[in-house]
């Protein structure tokens, strides 16, 4: 197996990335979406990331697309345009091997070419210990954690709030 290649994402890995995220949402607490998004659903939020200059990426291993990364603006007023939210997600069978890490790295990178400040971690649910453990060992700080905001598989679930300035940070005006 060769080593992932992590590349800006192309139209025609959509159906991949609708896989890899529908499984998410099936099966897991880290996003709070109850029903997966068609691909035209999954497109259309992509052009609204790319659309602000913000990364889409992917990551590869031997021509098959095993994960996804984006960040867009944390709020959709125009002050919030220097923090921007990740959402990263790795397809199942490739999960545990550092590929969320090397997509997170990558992210960071191309958010703070991109003209972020602040990224943001909205991870869903506190019992999340895989995506809290990879945004720390990138550098993320907790900040907080919210309390019973979302009702998925049958119980109440916890998000955590985790950041990471990027470049300059608040230390200088972003223009």
């Amino acid at each position: 197996m060769q080593m992932p290649t992590i590349r800006a994402s192309r139209d025609d890995d959509l159906a991949a990335i609708t896989a890899i995220y529908a499984h998410h949402v099936l099966h897991g607490t880290g996003t709070f979406e109850i029903d997966p998004p068609g691909i035209q659903d999954m497109a259309a939020r992509r052009a609204d990331v790319l659309a602000r200059g913000l990364p889409y990426l992917v990551a590869e291993e031997d021509g098959r697309v095993t994960g996804f990364a984006y960040c867009n603006w944390f709020k959709p007023r125009p002050a919030y345009r220097y923090s921007a939210e990740d959402s990263i997600y790795v397809a199942d069978h490739a999960r545990g091997r550092g590929l969320g890490r090397l997509l997170l790295d990558a992210l960071a990178e191309h958010a703070q070419a991109a003209g972020v400040r602040k990224l943001l971690a909205v991870i869903g649910d506190s019992a999340n210990a895989g995506s809290i453990a990879v945004h720390r060992a990138a550098g993320f700080t907790e900040v907080g954690v919210m309390r019973s905001v979302g009702w998925k598989f049958g119980a109440w679930r916890d998000i955590v709030l985790m950041e990471k300035p990027l470049g300059a940070g608040d230390t200088t005006a972003p223009e």
